[in-house]
């Protein structure tokens, strides 16, 4: 870590790698690394949300009164920085970090009781349904319908890029309750449990070769009116709601550890073969430039952390941090590749037979281009980077 620690602080670091060293199994730490994606696979990710729980560090953001940990935002800061450096599986943030903030926001009584605690517990798994063909990062021209009919809604229609719904049995969606009018002003916000009659799910495939992304059909699928959120077409205001938490977040310390492996992938490819001086040091210069960005975006992330000790609203940090952390996290895929050289072409997927035994090339070098064909996505989910630099332009334009 890059910055100074109070005596509290430290201690409460040293605890947190106790608790890591003794519950983060090589299994686990190996399918973290082989992890190219925004999370990992649903079998590890929550069998590490899991060990978590039974610590009561499963939802740290939450409150207390919920199952949080009430800790700092300096605490929080370390904990994700500690999870990053040790390789811990990164977990789906569908439920603990999307849906369950909206919950506890808008939710009433009865629906916190009955999703908050499966959701701390790692024993229900959410997707999370708002994008659609046509509908990417405008939201707002969504076209999937919910219609009311006595005790339920019926829904119709489609969404697409549907993280793990192959795995989930919740899902929190957006669908258009009323037309006419501003766009915005017709769509809520409805939670229900899949699979359901009238529901198909297919997958998409990625041009990294995994299984993350699915599109959804709803025909004639009848869901509880009691799965409504807040009010019926207020699902705009909630949804902007949950983008905050979606964006928000440390990126530093997840590049820091990406950083990292390639600084020894780099040491081991240029050690392992001869190699033009100048090329080594190129790529030491610049690998050094990148770590540069990292402590420059670190030292925003860090004064987003005071001013939320403060009590200060988010603003357009949460846009800020998404645009610089996605973006350098391309730049280190994309550096990857360099330093992997012709082992990145080599198509080989980093799944649970290939940890039994010997790669037959680096593993990182197998991982550098899955990381960086995932991540070309990185500058479009959450909303895309160029809504996010028209959202900073217009705040600071108005002040």
């Amino acid at each position: 870590m890059a910055w100074a620690l109070t005596t509290a602080e430290a201690a409460f670091r040293d605890e947190v790698r106790d608790f890591l060293a003794r519950e983060l199994t090589p299994e686990l730490r190996a399918a973290g690394r082989r992890s190219s994606g925004i999370f990992s696979d649903h079998e590890f990710g929550n069998r590490w949300h899991r060990i978590l729980a039974k610590r009561g560090w499963s939802v740290p953001h939450w409150p207390v009164e919920h199952g949080g940990t009430g800790w700092s935002p300096m605490q929080h800061y370390i904990f994700s920085a500690e999870l990053a450096a040790a390789d811990a599986p990164p977990r789906a943030p569908m439920g603990p970090g999307m849906v369950a903030p909206v919950i506890i926001a808008f939710g009433t009584e009865a629906q916190k009781r009955a999703w908050l605690p499966g959701i701390r517990s790692g024993e229900d798994y959410w997707c999370q349904g708002y994008s659609e063909p046509q509908s990417g990062s405008d939201l707002a021209s969504l076209q999937c319908k919910a219609v009311r009919d006595g005790s339920d809604y019926v829904i119709n229609g489609t969404k697409i890029w549907t993280t793990h719904a192959q795995y989930a049995n919740r899902m929190f969606c957006l669908v258009r309750t009323t037309s006419g009018g501003k766009p915005q002003q017709g769509i809520s916000f409805l939670c229900f449990d899949i699979p359901a009659p009238g529901i198909t799910i297919r997958p998409i495939i990625s041009i990294s070769g995994d299984h993350e992304l699915n599109q959804v059909f709803f025909d004639d699928v009848r869901v509880p009116a009691e799965g409504l959120i807040g009010e019926e077409n207020q699902g705009w205001t909630i949804a902007k709601y949950l983008l905050q938490h979606e964006r928000g977040g440390a990126w530093a310390p997840m590049l820091r550890a990406r950083l990292r492996r390639l600084q020894a992938a780099a040491d081991a490819a240029f050690a392992a073969a001869a190699h033009d001086a100048h090329e080594a040091d190129d790529m030491a210069l610049r690998l050094a430039e990148a770590e540069c960005a990292i402590d420059a975006l670190e030292a925003t992330e860090l004064q987003s952390l005071r001013a939320q000790a403060r009590g200060e609203p988010h603003g357009i940090r949460p846009s800020m941090g998404k645009v610089l952390g996605s973006e350098l996290r391309q730049r280190l895929t994309e550096l990857g590749v360099e330093i992997a050289a012709h082992y990145a072409a080599a198509d080989l997927p980093l799944d649970d037979s290939l940890q039994r035994g010997e790669l037959p090339i680096p593993e990182d070098a197998v991982f550098s281009m899955s990381a960086y064909l995932n991540d070309r996505a990185a500058s479009i989910y959450a909303g895309s980077n160029e809504v996010q630099r028209n959202i900073v332009a217009a705040h600071l334009l108005a002040n």
